[in-house]
């Protein structure tokens, strides 16, 4: 291949992933933690370091823990560069992928309001390796790949992560049974008092 005919090759190779993998990239922004509003900016970034990195991907692996990895970084420059403060991510389409039905249940939302407890709940260090693990499905070995992270180090942020979540989910599930065992007191109250 020619010189000239490499960017060309480039491009026509960022589009393809670009094409395939926007949905994933943009999904895996939103649960490492970047705001809604800047999402989109975010995955224009992640796109330009594919394109700058593609002769370093190896093709025979896996693309999804390279570009996870690539998400990683970019949040967590976001992260330190903009004066970063939490926001509940709310949007269930760019948390889940898939927008809401009307016959969505409250036990579905409420379920979902937990899992983003928990996520908010963890650095980005843990959030990341739960994030690939937990609800990308990916391997130890292939995040490992993705974050040039050791096998080690991994296993333990994954069981760190997994303990924080947990202890984040059950700290708003005893506050949710809190506030509901005292719901009925005053509702109680407030019926004897008409009876």
């Amino acid at each position: 291949m020619t010189q000239t005919s490499q960017p060309s090759a480039d491009r026509r190779q960022l589009a393809e992933i670009y094409g395939a993998q926007f949905d994933y990239v943009h999904r895996a922004l939103v649960r490492l933690g970047a705001r809604p509003r800047d999402v989109e900016d975010l995955a224009h970034d992640v796109f330009m370091v594919v394109y700058d990195k593609l002769s370093t991907f190896d093709a025979s692996r896996p693309i999804k823990p390279w570009l996870y990895g690539i998400c990683f970084r970019v949040v967590s420059n976001y992260r330190r560069k903009s004066n970063f403060w939490r926001e509940s991510t709310t949007d269930r389409e760019a948390m889940f992928g898939a927008p809401a039905s009307q016959d969505e249940t409250v036990e579905a939302r409420e379920r979902r309001e937990l899992v983003q407890v928990g996520l908010d709940a963890l650095d980005l260090k843990f959030r990341a390796v739960f994030v690939m693990h937990e609800l990308e499905g990916l391997s130890i070995p292939e995040i490992a790949a993705g974050l040039s992270v050791s096998h080690n180090t991994l296993y333990s942020r994954l069981r760190l992560g997994r303990a924080r979540f947990a202890e984040a989910v059950r700290r708003r599930v005893a506050a949710s049974e809190g506030k509901a065992k005292r719901a009925p007191l005053v509702s109680a109250k407030a019926a004897g008092r008409t009876a």
